[in-house]
């Protein structure tokens, strides 16, 4: 919930310039059939229906899938709307260019297993759609259960051929790396990577993207449409890595101890996350460029001039580069991951002329 701590003025949003403030957005809740309801204890909003929700999608500029601000000043904007109205506010220096915010995250309830998918990278421009990027994705796992399993990548030794046969045979479990997951672990897959988890709740972080080519779905049948999904197969094998064998999880790299530990979890092309946990205040954000806050455990509040702005379990802030560092206080323990963009990423294929 937004709350001021003292009354504060707001330019007008139809204003030539605009006082922005930490943003906080609301979840999109998908149903997939491989979910569960898992999410209920992520995310402090309540669950629609009783059936499976496989996604929470937390920061969207999906067309269809427009993140929306929960409250304050800025309630009801969508992120689209925002970065459209204020680039130079939202993004600051951070590299721009046309279309959508270069990142989308998610919370996943994988209670059954996900197919076995494949990305395509940005140099797959064969398989993307116009306005679409490929696909580079990473999971910190939040909760693991007894049959918890993360697939990424191949055995040694395997081929297109190989691949395809197994494919054909029903066998591609045998030829796919895999590692039982643990609270915490986080794995980052790079486009082509072939992947599946299942057994666990992650949160992700990926390329804004929803390109997904399924090599293998388990013989699932959705209980909603009674059918098999629809695979891809072709596709799926044009744009895996075969060179990408078995992956582990990243050993993090720890950047602070006091006032709280910092600890950095990835640093790609992309995006940079780190995880932050403790009791005591410390910073967020950065001069002239935007910061995300995700909050999984406990809650606090983010300080900004007079204003005081909340967040909780499963909430995503927004902080723009124009409101710049901040002092985010816990009310006790709490962990939360704060991302950076290091640039946004490729241009996206234009569409028709």
């Amino acid at each position: 919930m937004w709350t001021a701590l003292a009354t504060t003025s707001v330019v007008p949003a139809t204003a030539d310039r605009v006082a922005l403030c930490p943003l906080r957005f609301g979840p999109i809740y998908e149903y997939r059939p491989w979910g569960g309801r898992a999410l209920s204890g992520v995310l402090a909003e309540a669950l629609p229906g009783d059936g499976p929700i496989g996604e929470a999608w937390v920061l969207s500029d999906r067309p269809g899938y427009q993140s929306r601000v929960s409250d304050g000043p800025f309630g009801g904007w969508a992120l689209g709307e925002l970065l459209e109205r204020f680039p130079e506010q939202m993004l600051g220096e951070a590299p721009r260019r046309p279309g959508r915010f270069p990142l989308l995250l998610k919370f996943l309830d994988t209670r059954e297993l996900l197919s076995v998918q494949v990305h395509p990278a940005d140099s797959h421009t064969k398989y993307l759609p116009d306005g679409d990027t490929g696909k580079t994705e990473a999971w910190v796992v939040l909760e693991a259960g007894p049959d918890s399993v993360v697939y990424a990548g191949l055995q040694p030794g395997t081929t297109k051929a190989s691949l395809q046969r197994a494919v054909d045979d029903g066998e591609v479990a045998g030829h796919l790396a895999s590692f039982t997951p643990k609270p915490g672990d986080a794995v980052l897959l790079t486009a082509g990577t072939v992947h599946s988890l299942g057994g666990s709740v992650v949160f992700e972080i990926s390329e804004n993207s929803d390109v997904t080519f399924r090599l293998y779905d388990w013989d699932h049948v959705d209980a909603e449409t009674g059918q098999r999904r629809t695979l891809q197969v072709d596709q799926a094998i044009a744009c895996t890595d075969f060179a990408q064998v078995a992956l582990s999880p990243v050993v993090p790299v720890v950047e602070a101890i006091t006032p709280v530990l910092r600890e950095r979890l990835f640093d790609c092309e992309h995006f940079r996350l780190w995880r932050i946990s403790g009791q005591l205040p410390f910073t967020v954000g950065a001069t002239g460029v935007p910061r995300l806050l995700v909050c999984t455990e406990g809650e606090g509040h983010v300080e900004h001039r007079e204003g005081a702005y909340r967040l909780g379990r499963g909430g995503v802030m927004f902080i723009p580069a124009a409101v710049g560092s901040c002092s985010f206080h816990p009310d006790s323990s709490v962990s939360l991951f704060e991302v950076a963009i290091p640039e946004l990423g490729p241009k996206m294929r234009s569409g028709p002329k």
